[in-house]
């Protein structure tokens, strides 16, 4: 496996280090912040210069004298205070980026040490249609999970529906309500077959509104309800099984469409039959405490606290985290319940080295209680499991994102604007007039994907967005429709080739377009590492902009076609890994290339 250029340099400039008595492990050659100055640059010269007894020029000067790898770079120039800039030889460029046009994954390499692991994300609950709530966990989990697979793990995405807790209790106490009770058999038979989405999408919010202004008949009702459920009751089980079953089909479709898919569609009522036996466990480890009818597991360590204010005004010292609340005073089991019994679920089942939770960065604190907890009892170390959170997706007002009546806009609406907003786009630049319909819909929904997908992916996920359908729509600019075009340009480029019997050459590097190409080719296996290590997508979608851009300039300044001999096989053969490595890193943010456009 042939290392990027970074790493190469480093490589070299350590053992340049390591002759001159300095530590090697300060002599980290990274991408140049100051293209003027040099492509890569090295700042170790600042950090061991104390250390030597020497100024970080002398440092500089030392390390640029030792230099002996002039095959890969000159001997580096000195900058600043001791910063060493290098620029690679053409040779050396045309090495690497011959590589990623034969390597099957583009100059990519793999993880050092291979891992087991599991993505949480989508996370939809049964009886509510999927919104765009949903669309930040489905989006990032997506491209973590294949981030990770691509690197070498073996990786499971697992969609963990909210199909267990009080909301379940809600609907049937609301159904119950609505049919005058359960004891006409036949009536229940017969609602639970007619029974839709938009019913449950209708019914939930109704019950839910009662429940919060105080309806406490209603609350306690759906609490017994829940309780029987997770107790085994036939009646309840029937019901609910037809509540998850509509919600179930009705959320493949829509998870679908945005081109997200998962190995386990498991949800919270997956890992009930385990509570049991994992709550006498915890009582019989001595974690579990009454509290109020309640049991309830700590997980503050001593002194750990944090300032409260009371109803009265007066702020008082109170343990941090909050307990975990194990099972309620109605003896059912709670949220963090099922997300525990979960982890022992998955450590069974899977046996991960690493849990990643793709989900609302609002609750990192209950996910601390349910880490700290799985960790007291011995089902994980902490370090196994981790909360990947993002930020909100939001409207104009810097809100999160709402319908123009303020309600919760459904996830399938949101792809439907997108679509008809790609249609106006794509009729704008005439590429309507070419297709059949049925392929004219295809690209629509691509681009529409790439925009909705490119959108979020460019923006560290922990930050919050605001949402702008017509800037993402945009063929200019840093966007999913503009990336597709660059991809579709290419491959018309790669097909005109074939049709006249081009063939693609050997590599070389001349131009100073061909340069800046090669070098952003080089730059992808750097993103896909930090995206990896950080899981964060947005190095990946970084990395595809800067790459377009640099195909951009290389179309424009270095004729591919209109050349000749070694020049254009050349030429075809940098177009070709370019398309290859663009591709390849849209289908890792979980993005479709079109053929045609």
């Amino acid at each position: 496996m042939m290392k990027d250029l970074a790493s190469a340099l480093t490589a070299a400039n350590a053992d340049v280090f390591a002759k001159l008595g300095l530590d090697p492990k300060h002599a980290d050659v990274r991408r140049s912040d100051r293209p003027d100055l040099g492509e890569f640059q090295a700042n170790g010269a600042l950090a061991v210069a104390k250390a030597a007894g020497k100024k970080p020029q002398e440092v500089a000067q030392g390390a640029a004298a030792a230099w002996s790898a002039t095959d890969l770079a000159p001997a580096p120039t000195i900058a600043g205070p001791g910063f060493l800039n290098f620029k690679v030889t053409a040779d050396a460029l045309a090495k690497r980026a011959q590589f990623v046009a034969d390597d099957a994954k583009a100059g990519a390499s793999p993880v050092e040490h291979k891992r087991r692991v599991v993505v949480d994300y989508g996370g939809p609950n049964v009886a509510k249609g999927m919104h765009v709530g949903h669309l930040r966990a489905s989006i990032i989990g997506e491209s973590v999970k294949r981030i990770y697979r691509f690197r070498g793990d073996e990786v499971w995405g697992d969609a963990h529906f909210g199909d267990w807790g009080f909301q379940m209790g809600l609907v049937i106490t609301a159904l119950e309500d609505e049919l005058g009770g359960f004891d006409d058999k036949a009536k229940l038979d017969a609602r639970l077959k007619s029974l839709t989405l938009d019913q449950l999408e209708a019914i939930y919010p109704a019950y839910a509104k009662r429940v919060k202004e105080g309806d406490i008949d209603v609350r306690d009702r759906a609490r017994k309800a829940t309780a029987a459920l997770q107790g085994g009751s036939e009646l309840h089980r029937t019901i609910w099984k037809a509540m998850h079953d509509v919600s179930m089909a009705a959320q493949k479709r829509d998870f679908a469409s945005l081109g997200v898919d998962f190995d386990l569609w498991l949800g919270e009522s997956d890992a009930d039959p385990l509570i049991p036996d994992m709550v006498a466990d915890l009582d019989k480890k001595g974690l579990l405490e009454d509290d109020q009818g309640a049991r309830i597991l700590r997980v503050a360590k001593p002194g750990e606290t944090k300032k409260k204010k009371r109803e009265d005004g007066t702020v008082v010292e109170v343990e941090s985290p909050d307990p975990l609340l194990v099972v309620s005073s109605e003896g059912s089991a709670m949220y963090g319940t099922t997300d525990l019994a979960t982890i022992v679920q998955r450590m069974r089942d899977q046996r991960p080295d690493l849990i990643l939770y793709c989900v609302d960065q609002r609750q990192a604190d209950h996910f601390e209680q349910v880490y700290r907890a799985a960790a007291k009892a011995g089902y994980a170390e902490r370090d196994q499991l981790e909360h990947i959170g993002f930020g909100t997706m939001n409207g104009p007002d810097g809100t999160p994102f709402k319908t123009r009546a303020g309600g919760v806009l459904k996830l399938q609406d949101l792809i439907s604007q997108a679509e008809e907003k790609a249609r106006e786009r794509l009729k704008e630049n005439e590429v309507d007039a070419n297709f059949s319909k049925e392929e004219f819909e295809d690209i629509a929904h691509k681009v529409a994907i790439a925009a909705i997908k490119f959108a979020d992916l460019s923006n560290f996920r922990g930050t919050s967005y605001v949402f702008d359908l017509d800037r993402f729509m945009s063929f200019e600019g840093k966007t999913g429709p503009y990336l597709l075009y660059q991809a579709v340009r290419i491959k018309s480029i790669l097909r005109k080739a074939e049709e006249q019997q081009i063939r693609a050459g050997a590599i070389a590097i001349e131009h100073e377009s061909e340069r800046t190409l090669a070098l952003a080719l080089d730059a992808f296996d750097g993103a896909l590492r930090t995206a990896y290590d950080k899981k964060a997508p947005h190095f990946l979608a970084e990395h595809a902009y800067n790459l377009a851009q640099a195909f951009s300039g290389f179309f424009a300044n270095c004729p591919i076609l209109q050349s000749e001999g070694a020049v254009r096989a050349s030429r075809l053969a940098l177009a070709a890994a370019t398309l290859k490595q663009l591709a390849l890193t849209l289908d890792l943010l979980g993005m479709e290339v079109p053929e045609r456009m």
